[in-house]
């Protein structure tokens, strides 16, 4: 016993604190049996590392503390590294998931994050400090992450253009 109650504090010292963590929603669900209702909550958060990783995890439990701490934790382990191009992206993105579809645009230094809740909270973890967006269709927070997420999957480096094309990078901005 007294072995794993020393390594719960070492697993918190371990954890990365540069990351940066944000809830963007939680829904109070009720399960109907026989003797009443079962109370519960789900949680949706976003976690990044402010230099272009980030990663969206849900959570459900009883009380919300519980769930919230659930959702980072697997927010934490689903991270994914999106390149940037000072704060912004390299360029115009559509993302979809089911009915929700979001379009982002790379914007000049100073614009800010114009963004709708859940985008925003994406961006703000991620590092973004200029970026120009849409929501389309659904305004669901889940599908709206999930649409933002592929979306920033799709991001293009000039790079790996040149690369899939046989040029240098000069020769495709040229």
């Amino acid at each position: 016993m007294a072995k794993q109650q020393s390594r719960k504090p070492q697993v918190a010292e371990e954890r990365d604190d540069s990351l940066r963590e944000k809830m963007v929603s939680i829904n109070r669900v009720t399960k109907v049996v026989k003797g009443g209702r079962i109370l519960g909550f789900a949680a949706l958060t976003v976690v990044g590392d402010g230099d272009g990783g980030v990663g969206m995890g849900k959570g459900k439990a009883r009380e919300v503390p519980v769930a919230v701490q659930k959702a980072m934790d697997e927010a934490r382990r689903k991270m994914k590294r999106i390149s940037l191009k000072d704060g912004t992206l390299h360029h115009t993105v559509v993302g979809r998931h089911g009915a929700a579809k979001v379009l982002m645009q790379p914007a000049p230094a100073g614009t800010g994050i114009i963004a709708g809740g859940p985008m925003r909270a994406v961006f703000e973890v991620m590092g973004v400090t200029d970026i120009i967006c849409k929501c389309l269709g659904s305004t669901n927070p889940y599908n709206v992450v999930r649409a933002t997420l592929n979306g920033l999957n799709s991001v293009s480096t000039p790079s790996e253009i040149a690369a899939k094309r046989g040029m240098t990078v000069e020769q495709l901005l040229g």
